[in-house]
């Protein structure tokens, strides 16, 4: 059988995640990189020099390249909305990196949109997909740990300001460390349990403002106007009931999940990360146990969502890291915070069905 035709692709936002994407597509045959797009034009001729992309332009010439079909929207969160619905609106699917959108109205305004356009929308992360997660799906599904009756997921950290070299977007709406790393973290979490039912969280923000402490803006000041601690019991529709931490505020640097299951326990990779380790405990043993990682994409594969997406384009089949996911995790994250600020459980009203296993 010949190789489907290639999809052109084009990025807009040329910030510090577009190298990795810009030269991960050069890996995936299925990925044309045509052009790449910022509203600094400047920015977004380096990027083009750096990585080999053909051509740099404003993002209204990029969205009206005919050549293009799929749109890697890369900017800051609070454009995701903005540049998702004008790439759709020009009849071209898109892939958002996360959150899909600030707003949960947003995301499914998105959604709705896409459908009447019959175009595709895609959602950072695609870390699932990669050999670790994978391989923890696979051992879910046979069975390994019995039936998952429970977990627990953490993030804990002291906020990004310390290394970034711009982080005040860390700090404004759309972020925080809930709907900044929290994505990873729910995603890996509903791409193997299901769907979430019911929320109940609480969220404050420790601290007022935040000192840029690296780079052109050392020592400035960035005001903090979202939670930037939160912790949240998430109930599962398949029964497994979750505890979700998430933090800017605690000196610590934890990034682990682990599911525990009737017949066992599982312990998950960093979610941000799409290798291994991956470990397990037997109901009838002692201790931990290894277990080999042998799928493939165990590096650094971002951009691996946005290749399955272009050949769901050329397949007619349904994508992995999907707009429906996306949202899903999107509604949940709205709902520890609004769950905190009405002293109430939240039932959700999205629901999604376990992307295939790659």
């Amino acid at each position: 059988m010949s190789a489907p035709e290639r999809v052109g692709i084009g990025i807009i936002g040329c910030g510090n995640i577009s190298g990795i994407y810009m030269a991960n597509a050069q890996r995936f045959p299925i990925l044309d990189l045509r052009a790449c797009a910022d509203i600094d034009l400047e920015r977004a001729s380096a990027r083009a020099t750096e990585f080999g992309v053909p051509r740099f332009c404003s993002v209204m010439d990029l969205l009206a390249d005919p050549t293009i079909e799929i749109v890697i929207n890369l900017t800051v969160p609070a454009a995701h909305a903005e540049i998702a619905l004008a790439a759709v609106s020009a009849g071209k699917s898109v892939y958002n990196e996360k959150p899909l959108t600030i707003s949960f109205e947003d995301g499914k305004r998105l959604l709705e949109l896409a459908a009447t356009k019959e175009v595709l929308v895609g959602c950072a992360p695609d870390t699932f997909l990669g050999a670790g997660l994978q391989t923890c799906r696979q051992v879910i599904d046979e069975g390994a740990i019995g039936n998952p009756v429970a977990g627990t997921a953490f993030m804990l950290g002291h906020g990004p300001e310390s290394w970034h070299p711009d982080p005040h977007f860390f700090y404004q709406e759309g972020a925080g460390p809930l709907f900044d790393m929290g994505p990873y973290y729910l995603t890996a979490l509903v791409a193997l349990l299901g769907s979430v039912r019911r929320v109940t969280g609480s969220a404050r923000a420790s601290f007022s403002e935040r000192t840029v402490g690296s780079g052109a803006k050392v020592g400035q000041k960035i005001p903090v106007n979202v939670p930037t601690h939160s912790a949240a019991v998430l109930d599962f529709a398949s029964g497994p009931i979750v505890t979700l931490v998430t933090s800017f505020d605690v000196w610590s640097k934890t990034n682990s999940i682990e599911i525990y299951g009737s017949e066992g326990s599982l312990q998950l990779p960093d979610p941000n990360t799409f290798g291994g380790p991956v470990s397990i405990r037997r109901a009838t043993e002692s201790e931990w146990s290894s277990i080999t990682v042998k799928q493939d994409y165990a590096d650094n594969s971002r951009g691996l969502g946005v290749a399955d997406m272009a050949n769901a384009l050329r397949e007619n089949r349904p994508h992995r890291a999907s707009g429906q996911l996306a949202l899903h995790v999107l509604e949940v994250m709205h709902a520890i915070h609004r769950s905190s600020a009405e002293s109430r459980h939240i039932d959700l009203a999205t629901t999604v069905t376990r992307p295939e296993p790659l």
